[in-house]
């Protein structure tokens, strides 16, 4: 029984991809819309610029911002500065 549930979940699956492709088939991108004004294209120069120099430095900006904001104040470490140590021990009584 098991099976046969698999076999008609995977059949159905198999159907709905295979038309989902068949209803939106490249061929229909030929034929233009009303109304449909394209630009002129990019240069492959204008493509690189845009998708990946662009993001690379807009990550870049907000990566340097985050740093600059993160050493603009002073760091307390509060587990550190509470412990003790011998040779603080030994000063503090010699004191």
């Amino acid at each position: 029984m098991d099976k046969k549930n698999a076999l008609r979940a995977g059949a159905l699956a198999a159907g709905t991809t295979l038309m989902m492709l068949l209803m939106s088939s490249p061929a229909s991108a030929l034929t233009r819309d009303d109304g449909d004004d394209p630009g002129t294209g990019l240069s492959v120069i204008e493509t690189l610029g845009l998708f990946v120099v662009a993001p690379i430095v807009l990550y870049l900006v907000i990566a340097g911002l985050v740093m600059v904001g993160d050493k603009s104040h002073n760091k307390k470490d509060p587990t550190s500065s509470n412990i003790t140590t011998k040779a603080d021990a030994k000063t503090e009584v010699k004191a």
